[in-house]
């Protein structure tokens, strides 16, 4: 910084502070320190400000699956809006394991990451807690709280409603879901807004249409195999995410199924690919882009030196196309 403050006539403070952000300076100062630093051939070492301020750049993201398109979108948006502030975002993906979640928890402490975010699937509620005592913030994208941490969830409420109600409108009065596994930490929330909203529609789901599973395409093709070899096959089957929806799609052309004259399907998310298979998936809109948003500025909001925990609700839209 001495070598710098001299080449551009300033001080070493007012480096400091072009480099830092945390004072103003004016246009032409912060471009003669950035000239100065081309100049002369330095790059700023995140490490060794780590070790001289105590306080890392590394943030890292936590998800059950890096493949499923939706993380993928999540991770580039919080990505860019962290990478202005100065952070670095590390990806690590779990496959919805409780001892790799537990394991990415007790790395963040040892490594004193600046913050994390998660989608956990199997941790305990007060698994983040680990995090709390060491001063690490934390925030949970999830459909179920996990304690007292700041938690981005979905507002699928009414989404829900719209889905099942366009099912009924076809004329379809038997539902089965193709839901999530059934250790997953908080139930399936997803499952029970299909079930809690059903019977308003004039719709049923019964038992035997409810099937559980990771959220995978295998899964979902194995889980729409096993509702179409029901005794009673559902008429419309609503999937716990997209991604399974099409491992649906899989099984319903090798049975020889029309989608949708002979079962509806429904998935979740709207990944960029539910508008790209054939036929169109109808499904319900969560936006990966507007969570990794609300996540990072929460997150944001905990480093500069917010205490209290927030819920923020990101609303889900219903989006009809030609599966239904």
């Amino acid at each position: 910084m001495s070598d710098v403050a001299q080449a551009a006539g300033v001080s070493s403070a007012t480096v400091s502070y072009v480099l830092s952000g945390k004072r103003p300076v004016t246009e032409e100062t912060r471009q003669a320190v950035e000239e100065a630093i081309e100049r002369l051939g330095f790059s700023l070492n995140p490490v060794a400000r780590s070790l001289r301020t105590g306080k890392s750049t590394l943030v890292a993201l936590v998800v059950p699956d890096i493949a499923n398109p939706f993380y993928a979108l999540l991770a580039r948006s919080i990505q860019d809006e962290l990478r202005g502030r100065g952070y670095h975002v590390l990806v690590s993906s779990t496959g919805a394991r409780r001892d790799e979640e537990e394991a990415f928890l007790r790395e963040a402490v040892q490594q004193r990451f600046a913050g994390v975010v998660m989608t956990p699937f199997r941790l305990a509620t007060d698994a983040f807690d680990v995090l709390r005592a060491a001063g690490i913030p934390a925030v949970v994208s999830a459909d179920v709280s996990f304690g007292e941490v700041d938690l981005v969830t979905p507002d699928a409420e009414t989404a829900v409603r719209e889905a099942l109600a366009h099912v009924a409108a076809t004329g379809r009065r038997h539902v089965g879901v193709i839901g999530g596994p059934r250790d997953a930490a908080g139930g399936d929330p997803r499952l029970e807004r299909v079930r809690k909203y059903a019977a308003e529609a004039g719709l049923s789901v019964a038992e035997e249409h409810v099937v559980h599973g990771e959220h995978t395409r295998e899964a979902g093709a194995e889980g729409f195999e096993r509702l179409m070899s029901a005794r009673r096959r559902p008429e419309a089957v609503m999937c716990g995410n997209d991604i399974t929806a099409v491992g649906a799609m899989d099984t319903a052309e090798r049975l020889g199924l029309d989608i949708p004259g002979d079962v509806s399907l429904v998935g979740h998310d709207d990944i960029d690919f539910a508008s790209l298979v054939r036929p169109r998936l109808t499904t319900i809109r969560y936006p990966a882009r507007e969570v990794g948003r609300v996540a990072a500025e929460l997150l944001l909001e905990q480093i500069d030196g917010r205490t209290r925990h927030r819920t923020v609700r990101v609303t889900a839209d219903f989006v009809a196309r030609a599966s239904v």
